[in-house]
């Protein structure tokens, strides 16, 4: 098989396994902003309630960053795609059983603890499983691609959402019973069929070149967490800054503003899942022209400036926007502001994955997300619900959204000065001993330097 052709379906691999993924971890952020508070914490009234359901899907971030070090474990010592296939079955088994339990109403207590604990199961399958999904394409891309390629794996996160959206659109029609007993079940218990289709293509993708030569040659590392906090701690903490962002955009619309608009603002809930649904759209439209962009400017930390500070002002214009209470002016607000942070999140990962030497890259690429997701992107509902409370007001939220978009940009420029190790591997591949490609060299492509 060719390189190309061996390179496009670990792309394919990539963006199919992670879209499920996703549409398995944002099923329940839905199901917590419209359902959970009703069906497992009863007792729980008004904004309390929201509260607690929204802190039970933070415990998804919490466990996420156990999952970056036990399967970036196993991925760095064993291979991204053997990890890749146990996350997947982890991810589709935790959320059919979400789907298949009791409610408060059946056996009281016991409901949210198993949900609670159900949801830590997920969030340690995730946990694992970006880092693969992204090194799995973007370590079989052709030399100086590797970002357009780990944007397959990101490309599965707008397309999981929007899968979760339209279903949670669809059953919200149905009569409020029926929506509460059984219909948000569906989406939980379908996961089992996706789950079959993302394993007939996870098999058939072949391990990555760069782990390949790692294990061949005994070159893995024998403890690759106590390497990344020993050798990159200042990488470490540049990539957690760097996600920020990234990961919460996405929970400041469809997951806060989702129970903000819908129970404090008098948007109706299939509404306001249109408005999350068009936003999601006008994402996976978009998103990947980041990595085009990324991938074709001369200068990368240009090209990250270009695509975040837009949010600065798109952001808070978003929220005023929703506050309006205007279907057609929240419906734009919310589209619009999705533009830069997407563009961004495709970028992202390819920038992340070359910063980390491949014998410990599964683990530094999966604790720099999964952290940044446990402290800050997961949080994101809490949050935002705890000052919109604490307050009264949408501004506050709105500071602290402003404060998430300026901590990335920082952050990743300061990312972009550190060595490009995967541009630095194709040369030694293609010339080795040689000269080193002068892109990899010049601060102006991207403010990398190596050496």
């Amino acid at each position: 098989m060719s390189s190309a052709r061996t390179a496009n379906r670990a792309g394919v691999g990539a963006f199919i396994g992670s879209t499920i993924e996703w549409f398995d971890f944002y099923i329940y952020g839905t199901a917590s902003a419209l359902v959970f508070d009703k069906v497992f914490f009863p007792e729980l009234d008004g904004a309390l309630g929201t509260l607690v359901a929204f802190a039970t899907f933070w415990v998804g971030f919490l466990a996420r960053p156990i999952g970056g070090i036990v399967f970036g474990h196993i991925g760095d010592r064993l291979g991204r795609k053997k990890t890749l296939v146990i996350t997947l079955l982890m991810m589709g088994v935790a959320t059919t059983a979400i789907g298949l339990l009791p409610g408060y109403a059946q056996i009281g207590v016991w409901a949210p603890i198993l949900l609670v604990c159900i949801r830590m199961v997920q969030g340690i399958g995730l946990g694992g499983e970006w880092g693969g999904s992204v090194l799995i394409a973007s370590e079989h891309a052709p030399k100086g691609k590797s970002i357009l390629y780990g944007a397959f794996a990101q490309q599965g996160s707008p397309v999981g959402n929007t899968l979760s959206t339209v279903c949670f659109l669809l059953i919200s029609r149905l009569p409020e019973p029926d929506m509460l007993s059984w219909g948000w079940r569906i989406p939980f218990l379908a996961s089992a069929a996706l789950v079959v289709v993302g394993l007939f293509i996870r098999l058939r993708v072949t391990e990555s070149p760069a782990m390949a030569r790692l294990i061949e040659s005994k070159r893995t590392a024998k403890l690759p967490v106590w390497e990344v906090v020993r050798s990159h701690p200042g990488l470490l903490a540049l990539g957690i800054g760097a996600c920020t962002i990234g990961l919460s955009a996405t929970y400041f619309k469809s997951t806060f503003a989702l129970a903000w608009a819908t129970g404090d603002l008098g948007f109706a809930k299939t509404d306001f899942l249109t408005i999350i649904l068009v936003a999601n759209i006008a994402q996976i439209v978009v998103q990947p022209f980041g990595a085009v962009i990324a991938t074709r400017m001369r200068s990368l930390s240009r090209a990250v400036t270009l695509m975040l500070l837009p949010e600065v002002v798109l952001l808070p214009l978003m929220f005023l926007l929703i506050a309006t209470g205007n279907y057609w002016l929240a419906m734009a607000g919310v589209a619009v502001a999705t533009v830069p942070h997407c563009l961004y999140y495709a970028a992202m990962a390819g920038i992340l994955a070359g910063r980390f030497p491949a014998e410990v890259r599964y683990t530094g690429l999966s604790l720099c997300y999964q952290l940044c997701g446990t402290l800050l992107g997961g949080t994101t509902p809490v949050v935002g619900q705890f000052l919109l409370s604490a307050s009264g007001s949408i501004n506050v939220v709105i500071a602290y959204a402003l404060f998430q978009v300026l901590l990335t940009l920082g952050c990743v420029l300061a990312l972009l000065r550190r060595p490009d190790h995967d541009e630095r591997s194709h040369d030694e591949r293609e010339n080795p001993g040689g000269e080193r490609d002068r892109s990899t060299l010049d601060p102006a492509a991207g403010g990398v330097q190596l050496g």
